[in-house]
């Protein structure tokens, strides 16, 4: 054994204390460790023991065993049943990880420079077979959650691992059945209200997770009372070379506006699915959407976020339809901006005295502007229609059909009907 590989030995009980005493103080749940000496003691043996076979396995680069993997994934198991979150199963692998680069690096120190090739045998194994610990460690995790936790929570567990891009999302896929996305549009049902998360919404949930393998969690609830409901969609491509058609039946095409919503916009959402979502929360919603490769989730669901809280509120599933950066982009920006919104704001307030003109104006913009099309979708007459637009002329002074009525009152009723 080199000069090296002595010095790691030598130094591996000093370097496991370490190791324990780094968990007790930078991850909270690992406090316990304190008043359990049981614990504490099996927390060091397994440290001690991972550092003594890396100092048996590098010199001739010899890979963990089946057994040595067996024991690694028993640790994770162990952690697992204890009620480790994973926040703090990803933050023990890193500073694990951390800690024995550190441990290599000042053993290196200690030889005055010398054992350049012992620290390349040793950094070949390490990494690789590093790889192959952790995946163990993840699989053992993985194991016990299935028994301890509902699939429901486990489905919330994988969905957060893909935002957060945590690696055991691998294992949480394969635990569910689930496929991991190249990419997927990130969907987000805003509710006013947030529901109780009693059985029943939770098995009609359930019911749709299982049914279309679609990864979903509930958000934070806001200070207002408002929830979200997060969903990983499935996407339609598009027919390659020809633009505005999708393979799916219920997918709306795209237009130009549409490719301004996100970087991928060869993609839609499963318009029947939203929908689907949107009927077993039962209650007015809000969606927005950003479509993102699997790395690139956690911002995707920061616009999802933002455009949800921009588009309207609609009650029928039927009417509902998730929104994209291109569909509310004047109304994002106005929230930025107090006195133009509280002038959109007056406009608001002087149609609300109006015979449903606020509704009247979103029918219209919605059909395009198509009179027949928002007279059957109101149940009106044309002339009833004729009649609600000329008094949205004369309380607010401006033609809804003009350029300056489209640009201004849908940007009104937009804000309005999001109940922001």
């Amino acid at each position: 054994m080199g000069s090296l590989f002595a010095e790691l030995a030598r130094r591996a009980p000093t370097n496991a204390r370490r190791e324990v005493e780094t968990y007790t103080r930078e991850i909270p749940e690992f406090g316990f460790l304190h008043k359990d000496p049981r614990a504490r003691s099996e927390t060091l043996e397994h440290a001690l023991w991972l550092r003594r076979r890396t100092v048996e396995l590098s010199p001739d680069n010899d890979g963990l065993s089946r057994d040595d993997l067996g024991y690694i994934a028993s640790i994770g198991e162990q952690r697992a049943g204890a009620g480790m979150s994973l926040d703090a199963r990803q933050r023990v692998l890193r500073l694990h990880t951390e800690l024995m680069l550190r441990e290599i690096n000042e053993a290196t120190e200690a030889q005055r420079g010398g054992g350049v090739d012992e620290l390349m045998r040793m950094m070949t194994w390490f990494a690789p077979q590093g790889e192959r610990g952790i995946v163990a460690y993840r699989q053992g995790f993985v194991r016990v959650l299935r028994r301890r936790i509902p699939y429901i929570e486990q489905v919330a567990l994988f969905t957060r691992s893909l935002l957060d891009g945590d690696p055991i999302s691998v294992e949480l896929a394969e635990a569910l059945d689930m496929e991991l996305p190249d990419q997927c549009a990130v969907t987000v049902f805003r509710l006013p209200d947030r529901p109780p998360v009693d059985r029943f919404l939770e098995n009609e949930i359930e019911t749709l997770v299982k049914s279309h393998r679609t990864p979903v969690m509930w958000g934070p609830e806001g200070e207002d009372g408002s929830g979200e409901l997060i969903a990983l969609l499935p996407l339609f491509p598009l027919l390659p070379g020809v633009p505005g058609t999708a393979t799916a039946e219920n997918a709306p095409p795209h237009t130009v506006s549409d490719l301004l919503s996100d970087p991928t916009p060869d993609h839609l959402p499963d318009l029947d699915l939203v929908r689907d979502f949107a009927r077993a929360l039962g209650r007015p919603c809000a969606v927005g959407t950003a479509t993102a490769p699997l790395p690139e989730l956690a911002d995707a669901l920061d616009r999802a976020r933002r455009i949800s809280r921009a588009a309207p509120l609609r009650r029928a599933p039927a009417r509902l339809r998730p929104h994209t950066l291109a569909d509310v982009f004047v109304e994002l920006a106005v929230a930025e901006v107090p006195f133009v919104d509280d002038w959109l704001r007056t406009v608001a307030r002087r149609l609300e005295t109006g015979p449903d003109l606020l509704t009247t104006l979103d029918a219209y913009y919605r059909h395009d502007m198509h009179r027949g099309a928002t007279a059957t979708a109101l149940n009106v007459h044309t002339r009833t229609l004729d009649y609600r637009l000329r008094r949205v002329r004369e309380l607010t002074g401006i033609n809804p059909g003009s350029t300056r009525g489209v640009r201004t009152l849908s940007a009104v009723v937009t804000r309005h009907l999001s109940g922001a």
